[in-house]
């Protein structure tokens, strides 16, 4: 079982529970799934590429991504519509946790210059999206194999109504966030 999922259920649920003033365990705000989606942009410039990140995401959660397609033509990108210009992975269960105890204990920190996320980067609704600038943080890629220095983007959907109750449960996972100016002082 995935160690992070075990902490959920033993440490976390209870901390939750007494912090947000919850007394149904069954209401504790949950992480439901985790998104992974990496942007290539146009086939027209550069065809190699869309197979490159397939294979890297590939690594990085063990399943495989889904091509993503142009909605719409952008003339600036040199797009059209059904051109495929990305992919994307939704993991959950214990795929999600393993992938998500990964990117907080080994991932993130290998970040340079990185002094915590975002706090901002919540949306209002319980998600919260964050972009990592190069997928050769992760240890699954090899550096000698990377052809394309390719970033992705990082959506973590939980059951949490609000950002309140969002920040509470992924700050116990492990979510490095940035101290405000309100926290600090």
């Amino acid at each position: 079982m995935a160690r992070l999922l075990d902490r959920f259920k033993e440490e976390i649920v209870p901390e939750l529970m007494g912090e947000l003033d919850i007394t149904n365990m069954m209401a504790v705000p949950r992480l439901e799934k985790v998104v992974v989606s990496m942007g290539t942009g146009s086939p027209m410039q550069d065809k190699n590429r869309l197979p490159a990140a397939i294979k890297d995401l590939e690594k990085i959660t063990g399943q495989k991504p889904q091509l993503r397609r142009a909605k719409r033509a952008v003339s600036n990108f040199k797009t059209r519509r059904g051109y495929e210009v990305g992919c994307r992975v939704t993991l959950r269960g214990k795929r999600m946790y393993e992938f998500v105890d990964r990117l907080f204990n080994a991932a993130i920190p290998r970040l340079r210059d990185f002094r915590g996320l975002n706090p901002r980067s919540f949306d209002g609704r319980g998600s919260y999206s964050m972009g990592i600038p190069d997928q050769s943080i992760f240890a699954e890629i090899d550096l000698a194999d990377v052809t394309y220095n390719q970033g992705m983007n990082i959506t973590f959907v939980t059951s949490g109504r609000n950002d309140t109750t969002a920040r509470a449960l992924l700050t116990r996972l492990g979510l490095p966030l940035r101290k405000t100016e309100e926290q600090a002082a």
